[in-house]
């Protein structure tokens, strides 16, 4: 696929160059939820990050719609995503690869590195009003969706360190969300807490998740 192919060339070629990214920086979303929970130290992981940087973004917003923002999220879920990619828990054609050659303290240097960045931001406004009932109230009553905000927080930034194990979503790529929570429905990916998201997602149509990932792709 191309976009495989364009994040393999870039990786390689950014872990042979050094790049300097601005200073962190703190939106207003940013500055009510510190997202840096861990031991990792951010400014030895904004070297190590620089294999990441091809697919992600220097500062953690990617480009390519397949490939996850990093920019704002926990960095104890960054970690625990790279631990499962090196375990084999969870599948990618470039993340189990790259995941190999890190340490502990490299996975958790490189998560606060991106934990510190302003968090990522989504492309505008949007009308569609199922996704903000899926994701607000909990959509269909009757197929007993668990309302998203509950573990993601307000526009899917985040609830408190105490929920870290749930992903910054707001404002991260529509294609992206897409692919993961069909994935969690199809039990493709296995690896939310006690694997609560395929509870979730059973019951929405493709078109559910194609509003809410609408919805959250904007905020």
């Amino acid at each position: 696929m191309t976009h495989i192919k364009t994040c393999i060339i870039n990786c390689l070629t950014l872990a042979a160059l050094l790049i300097v990214s601005p200073a962190f920086s703190a939106s207003d979303d940013a500055k009510k939820l510190n997202r840096h929970t861990g031991s990792g130290d951010p400014v030895a992981g904004k070297a190590k990050s620089q294999i990441c940087q091809g697919c992600h973004g220097v500062n953690g917003n990617s480009l390519d719609e397949f490939m996850p923002k990093l920019a704002g999220q926990y960095d104890e879920y960054i970690i625990k995503q790279m631990k499962n990619y090196l375990a084999g828990i969870r599948s990618h054609e470039i993340m189990n690869g790259m995941a190999s050659p890190l340490s502990d303290q490299d996975i958790a240097d490189i998560g606060a590195y991106f934990s510190k960045q302003e968090i990522m931001k989504g492309r505008g406004w949007t009308n569609d009003e199922r996704g903000v009932e899926i994701y607000t109230k909990g959509g269909d009553r009757s197929k007993m969706v668990m309302t998203c905000l509950h573990c993601h927080g307000e526009r899917g930034k985040g609830l408190d360190q105490s929920t870290a194990m749930y992903p910054v979503i707001g404002g991260q790529h529509k294609a992206y969300l897409v692919k993961q929570m069909v994935d969690f429905r199809e039990d493709d990916r296995l690896n939310s807490p006690n694997t609560i998201m395929n509870k979730i997602v059973r019951s929405l149509s493709d078109k559910d998740i194609e509003a809410v990932s609408e919805y959250l792709s904007v905020q």
